[in-house]
């Protein structure tokens, strides 16, 4: 399993694909998110500030920098953006699901013409995304109760997305039960992460700020997403492996696993 799973590795090319995922999340998601902030009323926007506030602990400079960005009031952002805007940013958002689907793809070997173009897989998930990230902060608190609850419930909720995200974005070209080895592991690696963004981000991101600018949180965000992302790869790849090389194969029902001196060229096709 082992000589499999860093074939498979090799394969998917974690890096670079952490990489470009990072990047259009970056260049597409981060504005979608902003767009659908000035949008948004007032109580969502309120929400959606604590929720990033309790993904990387915010405080300080960059926090009063955020919340510029959604001052009670300010329309700027709409005039600027328009519906023409609004309309473009949310088709350019897309973008970010296409990687996640050629990155699912590419762990499971499924080769492109085993599954029909279906953009409006593209859209819905990124609005499911854009409604975890709303509700990040009462889950993340456990709705009142702590960490004791809201650490498990993050794992939960991890899990169940990207379970789902695998199914919905593969097209059901495969079942159900395949593909829960790898939420399980990518939650697991994105919850780590986020419990450790809240340590790590709230002095590096003002240490930036300080030092650099209003460029340097970029750097600092940009290089948070690359290492989010190869842990996603990590764990949707891993996770594929674990399911079509041991003995919960049969158990799941998982497809075979493609052999040829290149591991990961049906995915490519």
């Amino acid at each position: 399993m082992i000589t499999h799973l860093t074939a498979r590795m090799l394969s998917v090319n974690i890096l670079d694909n952490a990489t470009r995922l990072a990047a259009q999340c970056f260049l597409t998601a981060v504005p979608l998110l902003f767009v659908f902030g000035s949008f948004a009323p007032q109580s969502v926007q309120d929400q959606l500030l604590s929720s990033l506030r309790a993904v990387f602990g915010l405080s300080g400079a960059v926090n009063e920098q955020l919340e510029k960005v959604y001052q009670p009031g300010d329309d700027s952002l709409q005039e600027v953006t328009g519906v023409v805007g609004t309309l473009l940013v949310i088709i350019s958002a897309t973008a970010v699901s296409r990687a996640m689907q050629r990155l699912c793809r590419r762990a499971w070997q499924v080769p492109k013409g085993t599954t029909k173009v279906a953009p409006w897989r593209w859209v819905v998930w990124i609005v499911v995304w854009l409604a975890i990230l709303v509700l990040q902060a009462p889950l993340r608190d456990g709705f009142g109760a702590g960490l004791w609850l809201g650490i498990p419930l993050t794992l939960l909720y991890q899990t169940a997305v990207w379970w789902w995200s695998q199914h919905l974005l593969l097209a059901g070209a495969l079942g159900w039960s395949p593909l829960l080895p790898g939420a399980v592991l990518t939650a697991f690696a994105v919850t780590v992460l986020s419990i450790g963004a809240q340590f790590y981000m709230p002095a590096a991101l003002n240490r930036t700020l300080a030092e650099y600018g209003a460029l340097g949180p970029i750097f600092t965000l940009l290089s948070w997403l690359i290492v989010l992302c190869a842990a996603v790869a990590v764990g949707i790849t891993a996770g594929a492996v674990i399911a079509q090389e041991t003995h919960l194969a049969g158990r799941l029902g998982s497809p075979p696993a493609w052999r040829g001196p290149d591991d990961g060229r049906a995915g490519r096709r």
